[in-house]
């Protein structure tokens, strides 16, 4: 099988201070991975790379390639549009935006790639009702729980189809019973609509459910 990401010695400094150390790893379409590790082990680091939003140090020996896609060759531009066709995020902080309503959140994704408005609202209270938010979809976040911000943030995550989901402590600001219901979900998802999971994670739990861990100490995988 073809990894949906493969990486050859991603490396990352700050200063002098080396916070990932020459990371070489594959991961296969429809895995939920757990990234683990002792905090500043460079998990996050790891997962920005991973996910375009942050470049390794490169040197001739350095690989990233999504969906077999170089992405070190990738300009600006082209990257931007690769991470919004073919990755979804999802973070602690669920980061939706305050002044929109949930399902405008969902929407926005797609509005931003150019999909029409009538189009893009159909998929996204379909995502919703996926999730069990849909009666929520007019209201703001503030308005929601903890477990609905996330749930919204998960279906935003899931606007554009992308094969390839991030996720950074994405349970960590939740009650014990919602985090629970967070790890299910992502495992219905990856089950019905085969997408990959990349999660980086303290929780014990959800590093148990996944198909595999990766765990990072010091820059380095153990």
């Amino acid at each position: 099988m073809t990894p949906i990401i493969h990486t050859k010695n991603l490396s990352k400094s700050y200063g002098g201070l080396t916070v990932l150390d020459r990371v070489s790893l594959s991961i296969f379409p429809g895995e939920i991975v757990a990234i683990v590790g002792p905090s500043g082990a460079g998990k996050t680091t790891l997962l920005q790379i991973l996910g375009t939003l942050s470049t390794p140090d490169i040197d001739s020996t350095t690989r990233l390639e999504i969906q077999q896609t170089d992405t070190l060759g990738l300009d600006t531009r082209q990257l931007a549009e690769f991470r919004n066709r073919s990755i979804g995020f999802i973070f602690q902080f669920h980061e939706l935006l305050d002044e929109f309503s949930a399902l405008e959140n969902v929407m926005m994704p797609a509005l931003i790639h150019g999909k029409k408005q009538k189009e893009v609202e159909s998929r996204a209270l379909d995502l919703l009702t996926r999730l069990g938010v849909e009666q929520r979809k007019d209201h703001k976040p503030a308005a929601l729980s903890g477990g609905e911000q996330q749930r919204v943030a998960v279906a935003r995550a899931l606007m554009n189809s992308p094969q390839l989901i991030f996720a950074d402590e994405p349970s960590g600001n939740l009650d014990s019973q919602n985090a629970a219901q967070l790890h299910q979900l992502f495992f219905d998802l990856r089950d019905q609509l085969n997408q990959t999971f990349v999660i980086v994670t303290h929780n014990k739990e959800l590093a148990k459910m996944a198909d595999r861990t990766i765990e990072l100490v010091d820059g380095k995988i153990i």
